[in-house]
């Protein structure tokens, strides 16, 4: 028992420290350059939500781990516990819809100029703002009903259920049918068509990159056949960071699911699910930190023609 709460203290403290420290540099930087700089690039403005939506998701979720770790239940009163399981149900739709945001303005940047997709681009960070703004407010709208039903255990008397399943300091009350579907399925209606868009423009950015580099194959010297070109590193770093999601989402959604149907207690999948909840959240920032330090600077205007554009980079890159 002791040894299974120093893992989850452990695990908790590698994920969280370093996902806040990289999420607020990938913040900052985009804030930074979005403010400073003369051309408003629509990147800056989604990789700075992303940032910030991360950022909630793991104080959030650590917030309620260190408060079950450390046993810390006076410090959760009925409005704590509405104000942590809200912000964190609205971080984390809003995590995936800008996810989704990004990987299909990438697909739209890398498609040919002749392409009547290319026409669907945002050219400033204007064009890709109601976006943004309608994302936080369908967002706050689905998770409104946390706000209703979320308590704190005392006030309970053991007649609640816990949201998260493993948190034994803040219930749900029980809701109406109606309402329970309504939410369930306007949540499932929000994954689905979030997945989907990522599903398509993943895999025809992947479709794009291969094309591309079939095209340009027989122009090059064997150095550069040995060396991945910018664009190339740029992209992948993009499908690397859908297939992050994707496979953090479904892992979490299966063990979510085994815990709610087995009821279980067993202290390492608690803990996978911990991990799986936050890997995402925390490693997203150095996925783009990590692809754009290896990118070397443009040439040219002249060096870019006919070049697929790469990926969203962070901060301080251009594209």
């Amino acid at each position: 028992m002791i040894w299974s709460k120093v893992i989850r203290g452990i695990t908790l403290l590698s994920l969280t420290g370093p996902g806040i420290a990289g999420n607020l540099f990938l913040f900052v930087g985009h804030a930074y350059a979005f403010l400073t700089r003369p051309e408003k690039k629509p990147i800056h403005l989604i990789l700075a939500q992303l940032a910030f939506a991360n950022t909630i998701i793991i104080c959030t979720k650590g917030s309620k781990d260190i408060t079950v770790c450390f046993h810390l239940r006076n410090g959760l009163g009925t409005a704590t516990c509405k104000t942590v399981f809200y912000l964190g149900r609205v971080a984390r739709g809003l995590s995936m819809c800008t996810t989704c945001l990004l990987s299909v303005v990438q697909a739209l940047t890398i498609s040919p100029r002749t392409s009547s997709w290319r026409k669907l681009k945002p050219r400033t960070a204007w064009q890709v703002l109601p976006s943004l703004l309608l994302f936080w407010i369908l967002n706050s709208l689905i998770s409104s009903n946390l706000l209703s039903y979320i308590t704190a255990a005392q006030s309970t008397n053991g007649s609640g259920i816990t949201p998260s399943g493993s948190h034994p300091y803040c219930h749900m009350l029980p809701s109406g049918l109606t309402v329970r579907w309504l939410f369930l399925t306007l949540m499932a209606l929000r994954d689905i068509i979030s997945q989907s868009l990522m599903g398509w423009s993943s895999g025809y950015m992947a479709f794009r990159l291969c094309k591309h580099r079939r095209s340009v194959l027989h122009l090059r010297s064997s150095r550069s056949r040995r060396n991945s070109s910018p664009e190339t590193r740029a992209t992948r770093s993009a499908l690397l960071l859908m297939a992050c999601f994707l496979l953090f989402y479904w892992a979490d959604f299966i063990f979510s699911f085994c815990i709610g149907s087995f009821l279980t207690n067993d202290h390492t999948v608690l803990n996978m699910k911990l991990f799986l909840t936050l890997g995402y959240a925390s490693l997203s920032p150095f996925v783009l930190i990590s692809r754009a330090s290896h990118q070397p600077p443009r040439r040219g205007a002249r060096g870019d023609v006919g070049k697929v554009h790469p990926a969203p980079p962070p901060p301080g890159a251009e594209r």
